[in-house]
């Protein structure tokens, strides 16, 4: 019998990712039952038109034709047998979203569905509780994008509370951010921080994973760096340009920029929270797509 081959298209604020993955016969691991096979991912940028202008410009919606495009050729050369695309928060605000998504169906045949902030942290969420090994303590899954940040508090494998929030990297570096986002994310969490003394961060997103690379002390049992070297990180990045952390650090100009505020919503969630560690499995949005298209093909698992 044919493994299927399952494939995400992420249209993100940042970018826009590529993920094919395909079923492994040979493992009866919940984490390893689908193997990649692909990633592509290419920084469109879309949150720095849409955050600004409140539209996304010609040249890059014209951009994003073209990689749909050739993303179709991908999906096609792999042989996928299911397909799901999602964008998040630049095309939820870009005012000619649906115009760009009806012609990027036009011309290839690729539908996009646009997510709301409550279903991409879902989508999140369902990605780490498939990957099974969570059944005990409290766990607030953070996932961190250019324009939204995704959080869902889980204790004991039941989810208590999901919540979106408007705070994104590229939001961030607009200048974008709504006054009393932060306020707002700071009400969601006080009360859980209150009622449960030890919760355990568990972030996504490439910036947390970049930060984890970077990181000089870290435990590589469980993937996870402290509180206080993810500070040390920050606090030896922030006074460097752009260009000093890419020749420095080895860093995309992409990621280059973000990694500051998105280390920042990081602290911030965790000083809140009382949180000394944060657990950095490798996996994101597509992860998350991907594994609900596998679990509805396999209800059973």
């Amino acid at each position: 019998m044919k493994e299927k081959v399952y494939a995400a298209i992420d249209v993100g604020s940042n970018a826009v990712r590529l993920l094919i993955k395909k079923e492994d016969p040979d493992t009866d691991r919940p984490d390893l039952m689908l193997k990649k096979e692909l990633l592509v991912r290419v920084p469109l940028r879309l949150g720095f038109d849409v955050f600004t202008k409140g539209e996304i410009s010609e040249a890059r919606a014209d951009d994003l034709i073209r990689l749909m495009k050739a993303y179709k050729q991908f999906i096609k050369i792999y042989k996928v047998d299911r397909l799901r695309a999602c964008a998040t928060s630049a095309m939820r605000d870009a005012s000619n979203g649906p115009e760009i998504l009806k012609k990027i169906k036009k011309e290839t045949d690729i539908d996009i569905d646009v997510i709301g902030g409550e279903e991409e942290a879902r989508i999140v969420y369902n990605n780490h509780v498939e990957r099974g090994g969570l059944s005990d303590g409290a766990y607030m899954f953070v996932d961190v994008g250019g324009g939204s940040t995704e959080l869902n508090f889980m204790v004991d494998g039941r989810l208590l509370a999901s919540r979106s929030f408007n705070i994104g990297t590229v939001r961030m570096l607009t200048g974008k951010v709504r006054k009393g986002e932060f306020d707002n994310l700071t009400e969601f969490l006080m009360p859980i921080a209150d009622k449960y003394p030890e919760i355990t961060i568990i972030g996504s997103g490439g910036n947390i994973n970049k930060i984890y690379k970077l990181a000089k002390e870290k435990n590589s049992d469980d993937k996870s760096i402290s509180v206080a070297e993810l500070s040390r990180i920050y606090h030896v990045l922030k006074p460097l340009s752009v260009e000093q952390r890419i020749d420095r650090y080895a860093m995309r100009a992409d990621r280059a920029d973000v990694i500051i505020p998105a280390a920042e919503i990081f602290l911030n969630i965790a000083s809140t929270l009382c949180v000394e560690k944060i657990v950095v499995p490798k996996i994101g949005v597509a992860d998350g797509i991907i594994d609900g298209l596998y679990l509805a093909d396999h209800p059973a698992n």
